[in-house]
């Protein structure tokens, strides 16, 4: 194992459920490349894997929604990460509701944003998308201990997609 593969190994950074909306169609996915870029003005960049029917919805939509999850919502996570949109709809069995901009918004994820994409920037077997937040849920107050879903929280789910050349 590379020295840099090491150390990306160590790292254990949130992971969202991202879900785009484009015409008719839905599709949502679980992300662990993700993090604020700017500060002034405040911007968000979300990479999307090439290979999953989220970013082929994302290539046409104006709006993205990023969701943050707890530890405690590893079956939304496993729901969002482990199928793939390609053979099921993933909001068929999952509550949601319209947000802003024609958002799809997950009822069991009470911290969310929308986005607007600014920019789209390739990167190798991800696609980024940089988002200007446009609204945003944060409820409060938190439950005592309330910890973001992690990389590391993800163990056991088998991605829905392949990750491409692995």
């Amino acid at each position: 194992m590379s020295a840099v593969q090491e150390f990306l190994d160590r790292l254990d950074y949130p992971m969202y459920v991202v879900t785009a909306a484009a015409g008719e169609e839905r599709a949502g996915c679980l992300v662990g490349f993700a993090s604020q870029c700017s500060m002034v003005p405040v911007r968000f960049m979300v990479w999307l894997s090439t290979a999953n029917r989220t970013y082929r919805v994302a290539r046409s939509a104006d709006f993205l929604a990023v969701h943050l999850l707890s530890r405690a919502q590893y079956d939304l996570a496993e729901h969002f990460g482990g199928l793939t949109g390609d053979e099921v709809d993933k909001f068929a069995d999952v509550a949601w509701h319209e947000g802003p901009a024609g958002t799809v918004l997950l009822d069991e994820a009470p911290d969310w944003f929308v986005g607007r994409v600014e920019r789209r920037t390739d990167g190798g077997d991800h696609v980024g998308f940089l988002l200007s937040p446009l609204e945003a849920a944060a409820p409060e107050p938190r439950s005592p201990g309330w910890q973001p879903f992690r990389l590391s929280d993800s163990e056991g789910i088998e991605a829905g997609h392949p990750v491409p050349g692995a």
